[in-house]
């Protein structure tokens, strides 16, 4: 069962949680066309929503500097080079 939260406003967990309900709800096939259409388009939102969030922590942690010793100093603008 779907929740009636905007996928916009999940968490990456918990739109992961959500997602492998609503492939589950495929998978076994035993809803009715018009509801597998809903579920279809709300699993792929809310993969977008996990890719979306992955994006940004892999954004967030390759911005995390390192000093001479190898230890995190602070991060740069992602933009930097």
């Amino acid at each position: 069962m779907t929740t009636e939260t905007p996928v916009e406003e999940m968490s990456f967990e918990t739109a992961m949680q959500e997602l492998e309900r609503v492939v589950d709800q495929l998978e076994r096939g035993d809803v009715a066309l018009d509801a597998s259409i809903a579920l279809y388009e709300r699993g792929a939102a809310l993969k977008k929503r996990c890719e979306d969030e992955l994006k940004r922590a892999e954004e967030k942690v390759a911005a995390i500097t390192l000093d001479a010793n190898g230890q995190p100093s602070g991060t740069q603008p992602l933009d930097a080079e």
